[in-house]
């Protein structure tokens, strides 16, 4: 059965054809692991590409990772099933006093598209909810501040982690309009990503994935 449809819906954002061309890929016997690894994957690389290129921008992004979203509700159950491992755990969340969300759920959405399971913590999310999402075995866990005033908050946690003696379980991955590699280097943390495509793919660098 031919996908290539479904791999372009993604990339021009139209949810509909992404959700029927799934189900009838898997009502034909398609696994879900090939529709995710052959086709929603590459073609959020793809949207990725163009986005550093400067061909799309925010809004096409969002579009389109909504579409693979469609497909990815179909799919996500059927891959528990039959024991497909995401390639990591990530826990995200916007730093405490910040309750900005589009670019954390940006990101959120460019790193399931990259084959991550992600966990969402939110906005406002103060340091302890980071600890104990590594604690219940995350591999990455990805901070986002959209103001400079909460930017420290990504210290505090980075803090708290080698404080419980967790900083060596963990990847810490740092991103947002204020934030700089400097900063990263700054309070300790594995990684900085300028924005969600870069994200994705630094936490799968991180990881060695």
């Amino acid at each position: 059965m031919d996908l290539k449809p479904v791999y372009e819906a993604v990339i021009n954002g139209n949810q509909k054809v992404v959700g029927d061309g799934v189900q009838a890929a898997l009502d034909e016997g398609v696994s879900p692991s090939e529709i995710l690894f052959d086709y929603l994957i590459p073609a959020m690389t793809e949207v990725g590409e163009r986005f550093e290129r400067n061909e799309f921008f925010v809004p096409e992004m969002l579009i389109a990772a909504r579409a693979m979203q469609a497909g990815m509700a179909l799919i996500k159950p059927l891959l528990a099933e039959t024991g497909v491992e995401p390639i990591g755990r990530v826990a995200l969340g916007t730093v405490k006093g910040d309750l900005h969300d589009i670019g954390k759920n940006l990101v959120s959405m460019m790193m399931e598209g990259a084959g991550f399971e992600v966990i969402d913590l939110g906005v406002d999310t103060a340091a302890d909810k980071f600890v104990e999402a590594v604690k219940g075995g995350v591999d990455v866990i990805a901070m986002s501040a959209l103001l400079t005033t909460t930017m420290p908050s990504m210290k505090t946690t980075v803090d708290a982690l080698v404080e419980a003696g967790l900083r060596d379980k963990v990847k810490v991955l740092i991103g947002g309009a204020p934030v700089t590699q400097a900063y990263c280097d700054q309070i300790g943390a594995d990684g900085y990503a300028p924005d969600a495509s870069s994200a994705s793919r630094k936490a799968k660098e991180l990881l060695g994935v």
